[in-house]
């Protein structure tokens, strides 16, 4: 088989998040020619959240056979695989790689009162850690375990805990971009980003991370359960046999390690130092590279390893963000019972982007606090619960679609504030991804919520295929980090309307107050149960 000439070389780029596996064909310069998608089932119960690994590896055949089999002469010209996937997700796997057991989810906080153990101190603590070890952690790592037991050190805290039959025959703690190289290549490695939040990681100096003992015997395990450390664009071997025949492309196709989702999405969106970007999926983010290590412990916001070589990535998390309008679509408008019609309602979000741009901007005083799962920044606090506010006989559904919008760009704001004293300047323009970026009227919304302009990508749903592209092409040696900013493509600029400047200011104020006086409510309603058997 002739090999492609240079101009033509795609990257088969892997894009596995909570709610399934995308795969693209991506040109070198950032193209996307074509993609497919498989869903993958959460499954959610209380505290728990788990995905069957088994299920990744399947819909991740499904879309790339999907996709390859389309067209034999773009199969011909993939000469690398590089993937992104979703991070804070903890996979068992014995001596033959295999799982032993569902993988738990970043949104999984059975593991708080592990963590717990281990980061409070005897007689003293700030924030719920005891001083040293905090000041630990900040110094050699950047962060620190999160409380809500959400992390990779949660989950690994739980097993070694709570499961102890598993964590005897585990062989390695995997993340989810770990386990899916491992399918692909039959290697086991992590990359400096994957293993991030197991916190066990002396990140001072970015261009070598290394394990830190100290950090690795706190956690409980034994050092040998963790994977060797690569660089994201590290080429990491060539496609096992059976899954290059399985996808039908050549034998030597090579697999750059890639990332996970937060840091893969920053390469997608902007990699100049202090360029920010926010991600709009499931859940919300706001990122920007730095050239320092930092940490915000109060608002937990931490410049840590990403992607880009040489440089921290900072971020702020919020933990749902389309997650609420897809417990809208899901779970209230179109849910599964006696109310509900046989029809099929695909572009339902396009039908919520009309009805929201014809309401008032305000939603006619109606507030929404997007916290369905708890929230990460600038509080970090699993017990806060979404709910709308002041709805009175006056309003209608179109109102509560609106809110919801509007809710999340508020949120966002608020996680503005910590994350612009963090950079040392508010952003003037950053730049949407994920996608609810597809929406014009959620970014002039932002837009006007924030005082930010919002550059909007020509397909800011791509933003995590393409950053995984750039990453395998970079890792190939076809492009540089500093080729990037000049290969992205802007769809639009939202500008803030000042004329709303006082409207959304207010409401910002609002929606603060809501938080200070419901967040106790909260803590007491949602405070975990003790079992009386």
């Amino acid at each position: 088989m002739k090999p492609p000439s240079e101009d033509e070389r795609l990257l088969l780029a892997v894009d596995l998040g909570t709610s399934g596996c995308k795969c693209a064909l991506v040109s070198v310069d950032g193209r996307v020619l074509a993609w497919a998608f498989r869903p993958v089932s959460l499954h959610v119960e209380g505290a728990c959240a788990e995905q069957d690994p088994e299920a990744w590896w399947q819909a991740f055949l499904g879309a790339s056979q999907e996709l390859l089999a389309a067209d034999a002469a773009r199969r011909r010209r993939v000469v690398a695989v590089c993937s992104s996937t979703q991070a804070e997700v903890t996979v068992c796997i014995d001596r033959d790689g295999r799982p032993l057991r569902p993988a738990i989810s970043w949104l999984d906080s059975r593991g708080a009162a592990a963590i717990q153990r281990r980061t409070r101190g005897r007689l003293f603590n700030v924030e719920g850690y005891g001083p040293l070890k905090l000041w630990q952690w900040l110094r050699l790592t950047g962060g620190a375990p999160t409380a809500t037991g959400r992390d990779c050190a949660g989950h690994i805290a739980w097993i070694h805990d709570e499961a102890p039959e598993v964590y005897a025959r585990t062989h390695k703690f995997l993340n989810a971009l770990d386990y899916l190289n491992l399918r692909l290549t039959g290697r086991i490695c992590t990359t400096q980003d994957a293993i991030l939040t197991s916190w066990v990681t002396d990140n001072r100096d970015v261009r070598q991370v290394r394990y830190a003992p100290a950090l690795i015997a706190r956690l409980g395990v034994v050092p040998d359960q963790f994977p060797e450390i690569v660089k994201s664009t590290d080429v990491i071997g060539t496609l096992r046999a059976e899954v290059a025949a399985a996808l039908g492309l050549a034998p030597g196709v090579k697999v750059v390690a890639g990332g996970v989702d937060n840091s893969v999405v920053a390469v997608g969106a902007a990699v100049a130092d202090g360029a920010a970007h926010l991600y709009l999926g499931t859940s919300s983010w706001l990122g920007a590279h730095v050239p320092f290590m930092k940490t915000d412990v109060r608002h937990k916001i931490a410049a840590v390893p990403g992607a880009v070589e040489g440089r921290y990535l900072a971020m702020a998390l919020q933990s749902t963000a389309g997650a609420n309008l897809s417990f809208l679509r899901d779970r209230i408008l179109y849910h599964a019972d006696e109310l509900a019609s046989d029809e099929e309602h695909p572009a339902v979000y396009e039908v919520l982007n009309r009805i929201a741009a014809r309401v008032p901007p305000g939603a006619r005083g109606l507030h929404y606090t997007p916290w369905l799962f708890g929230e990460r920044t600038p509080v970090d606090d699993p017990r806060l619960r979404a709910g709308l506010v002041n709805l009175s006989l006056d309003h209608s559904r179109e109102d509560i679609f609106r809110a919801f919008l509007e809710g999340v760009a508020l949120n966002t704001r608020w996680m503005l504030e910590p994350f612009s004293r963090f950079l040392g300047g508010r952003p003037e323009t950053i730049t949407v991804v994920g996608g609810g970026g597809q929406s014009e009227v959620w970014c002039q919304i932002i837009a006007s919520v924030t005082g930010s302009a919002i550059r909007q990508l020509e397909n800011p749903i791509q933003a995590n295929a393409v950053g995984a592209a750039f990453l395998g092409a970079i890792g190939i040696g076809a492009l540089r980090f500093e080729d990037l900013d000049g290969l992205r493509r802007t769809r639009r600029v939202f500008e803030p309307e000042p004329a709303l400047r006082q409207l959304y200011g207010d409401k910002f104020e609002s929606f603060k107050e809501i938080h200070r006086r419901l967040a106790p409510l909260y803590r007491r309603l949602n405070a975990p149960r003790e079992s009386h058997a």
